[in-house]
């Protein structure tokens, strides 16, 4: 898969016209990190959007396990948008990680040049909302 087909499946992108999804890889930046390298600290106000390309991470809160994600999977989506302190503390795995990275500023750049792209977003973020407002079974 090219780095343009790992951001077109991103769902806060998904349905953006190609040409969009050209200028958010042309403001974001990959990276390569170590094993146990921390990603994103609990807290810290390093915000934005980290798409993971390759290897594995650990999430945590409060130094409990939460999560661990791979190829494919995303955080700091909402930290994208409102810039606020992370939530939790995202690690490296064992062999590390490749990531794609898109910073609040850039990506709040995009969205002045860009306003129409504002609605899908708006649509994905109210549906993370809801699933995380449902009750519990």
């Amino acid at each position: 898969m090219s780095l343009h087909d790992d951001v077109s499946a991103v769902e806060l992108f998904q349905g953006l016209p190609s040409n969009v999804i050209d200028e958010i890889i042309g403001r974001g930046t990959k990276m390569q990190v170590g094993a146990g390298r921390v990603l994103a600290k609990q807290g810290s106000t390093d915000s934005g959007l980290q798409l993971i390309l390759d290897g594995t991470v650990t999430v945590s809160v409060n130094d409990v396990e939460r999560a661990q994600l791979g190829r494919g999977a995303y955080f700091g989506e909402i930290s994208l948008i409102d810039g606020a302190p992370r939530s939790a503390t995202v690690t490296a795995g064992p062999e590390g990680a490749k990531v794609f990275a898109i910073s609040p500023i850039a990506f709040s750049d995009l969205l002045d040049a860009r306003p129409e792209i504002a609605r899908p977003l708006l649509k994905v973020l109210a549906a993370h909302i809801r699933r995380a407002e449902k009750p519990k079974d």
